[in-house]
């Protein structure tokens, strides 16, 4: 981060708004130089808000990470559009986050309109994945983003490539009350460690599936227990699917699919928890879970 300059210490909220897939999770990762949120190219990944903490000598930013604003087609979209509803009117700052490598369309302009309903909130343009466009890409993105409003800020950048991150949070942390520190200087995140494995598992399982499936793929954790006689720890997990015919999917030809979510899912678990992992998936149905009141309550929905 650039060097700060002595003066009044700052804390705050902040949250990254924009239809799904543009970047949200990935950049809050950067930010919090962290794995807090998983990131997915399949849609509407993010399920519930998540918050990453930035420590800078003179400020603190708390990242709130909310799913992504799209037309509900079931009961679980529909309380998912809630959590975004309930998270905007809580926090300092709004970014709405728009991809430089796809044009600005109706469900950006959509996104857009729905901030006039916060109006305490300052608004930040952030136009994401610079790196994977054109520098006359970019260009044409940051002046359609301008014409859409009066931005307190307006700022292209890449996480991936981690250009201008700074310069987000320098713009960032100028707009923030003064106030002390709201977290431990260690903290990164308040995330449970039940949830943040769950999540991971989520994260594995999404990848090479169909485009049907995603979302009716749900992970529980049963138990996490250090073993006392080795650095091990064992984790008992429950992959949930909506339908049999996504269960044979999940599990795959002789268990190889499962198998490879496993692998995946255990190599970033053994990086939060810090010793080797056992992980026992089971795989599981909840007949159609997302549009069903009593299955989402179980869920945390």
């Amino acid at each position: 981060m650039t060097e700060q300059q002595q003066g009044p210490h700052r804390s705050g909220f902040v949250t990254f708004v924009g239809r799904p897939n543009a970047g949200k999770s990935t950049l809050m990762n950067a930010l919090v130089g962290e794995k807090i949120a998983i990131t997915s190219s399949k849609p509407q990944t993010t399920r519930h808000a998540s918050r990453g903490v930035v420590h800078r000598d003179d400020a603190q930013l708390v990242i709130v990470d909310t799913p992504g604003m799209h037309k509900p087609r079931t009961l679980l979209g529909k309380r998912l559009n809630a959590v975004v509803q309930t998270t905007l009117g809580e926090v300092d700052v709004i970014c709405l986050c728009v991809p430089a490598d796809e044009p600005l369309g109706p469900g950006d302009r959509y996104i857009d309109q729905q901030l006039e309903g916060f109006p305490r909130a300052r608004k930040v343009a952030v136009v994401t994945k610079t790196d994977a466009a054109s520098r006359e890409r970019v260009a044409a993105q940051l002046l359609a983003v301008t014409e859409l409003r009066e931005w307190d800020a307006v700022v292209p950048l890449s996480s991936v490539a981690g250009t201008q991150l700074d310069v987000l949070v320098d713009a960032l942390v100028d707009l923030l009350p003064e106030g002390p520190p709201l977290y431990e200087a260690e903290t990164t995140t308040e995330e449970p460690l039940d949830v943040r494995i769950a999540e991971l598992v989520r994260e594995a399982a999404l990848e090479g599936v169909r485009d049907e499936l995603p979302h009716s793929i749900m992970v529980t954790i049963d138990d996490i227990v250090r073993r006392e006689d080795r650095d091990l720890t064992d984790v008992y997990a429950n992959l949930w699917v909506e339908r049999d015919s996504q269960k044979g999917i999940i599990i795959g030809h002789k268990g190889s699919r499962l198998r490879q979510v496993g692998a995946d899912a255990r190599a970033e678990i053994e990086r939060i928890v810090g010793t080797q992992v056992h992980l026992d998936l089971r795989v599981k149905v909840a007949k159609e879970w997302q549009g069903d009141p009593k299955q989402l309550g179980r869920f945390g929905f």
